[in-house]
C-alpha cells in the first residue's frame, strides 16, 4: 500500500472486526466490540507520537522518563456515527482534546451536508485524529478534513473501521498529506453508496436506530 495508507492486521482487532461485521450481532454488543476496538486502534495509531525528555523522581531515586512531545492531541469525531471510536480511543487518550463535525450522506448524491463545526482553539500546535468507522464514498472524511485544515492543525490522521478502494482513493486525491489507518480495504462500493461486504450502517448498528 502507499505509505500514507496503513492497513493494521492485528490479531485482536481483525477478530472483534469480524464480529462485528456478522448481521446477528446485537447493538449492545457491537456497541462494546466498537469500544473496544477503539481503544485498540488508538494504541496503533499513536505509535509514532513523538517523545521528549523529561526528569521525574520515583520514590526511589531520580530518572529522565519519556512524554509526549508538544501539545495534546485532538480528537475530531464525525458525527455521528464517529462517536463510538472517540469513546474508546478517550478511554486511554483521556487528556486529548475533542472536536466534532456534523456531515451527513444526501442520500440521492452521496455528498456531504455540514450542520455542526466545532474543534478546539489554536489547532496549529496540535495533532488531529479524524474518526469515523466508515471510508465509503470518500466524501465526508474529505468535506470534514477539509474543513479541518481551515485551523491548520499540524498535522492529520484519519481513522476508520472499514474502507473500500473508492473511498481510499477519493481521500488521497484530496489530501495527499492525510495518513489513513484502517484495519481493512474491502472489495467495492455498491450502487447505495455502501461498503461491500462492509458491515452495515455503523451509526444505525450502534444506536439501534434500524
Amino acid at each position: 500500500m502507499d505509505g500514507k495508507v496503513h492497513v493494521i492486521d492485528h490479531p485482536l482487532i481483525q477478530h472483534k472486526l469480524t464480529i462485528m461485521r456478522q448481521k446477528e450481532t446485537s447493538t449492545r454488543s457491537f456497541r462494546q466490540l466498537l469500544n473496544e476496538l477503539s481503544m485498540l486502534l488508538a494504541y496503533e495509531v499513536t505509535r509514532e507520537l513523538p517523545l521528549t525528555d523529561k526528569e521525574i523522581e520515583t520514590p526511589v531515586a531520580p530518572m529522565t522518563g519519556k512524554v509526549l512531545d508538544g501539545k495534546k492531541l485532538v480528537l475530531v469525531s464525525i458525527l455521528r456515527a464517529g462517536t463510538g471510536i472517540l469513546d474508546g480511543m478517550l478511554s486511554i487518550l483521556p487528556a486529548a482534546r475533542v472536536g466534532h463535525i456534523g456531515l451527513y450522506r444526501d442520500p440521492e448524491t452521496f455528498q456531504p451536508v455540514e450542520y455542526y463545526y466545532k474543534v478546539p482553539e489554536d489547532m496549529s500546535n496540535r495533532d488531529a485524529i479524524v474518526v469515523d468507522p466508515m471510508l465509503a464514498t470518500g466524501n465526508s472524511a474529505v468535506a470534514a478534513i477539509t474543513l479541518l485544515k481551515r485551523s491548520n492543525p499540524k498535522s492529520i490522521t484519519f481513522v476508520c473501521l472499514v474502507a473500500c478502494p473508492e473511498g481510499v482513493a477519493t481521500l488521497q486525491n484530496a489530501h495527499p498529506d492525510v495518513t489513513l489507518y484502517t484495519p481493512a480495504i474491502d472489495e467495492r462500493l455498491n450502487d447505495k453508496g455502501y461498503i461491500v461486504p462492509g458491515l452495515g450502517d455503523a451509526g444505525d448498528r450502534m444506536f439501534g436506530t434500524k
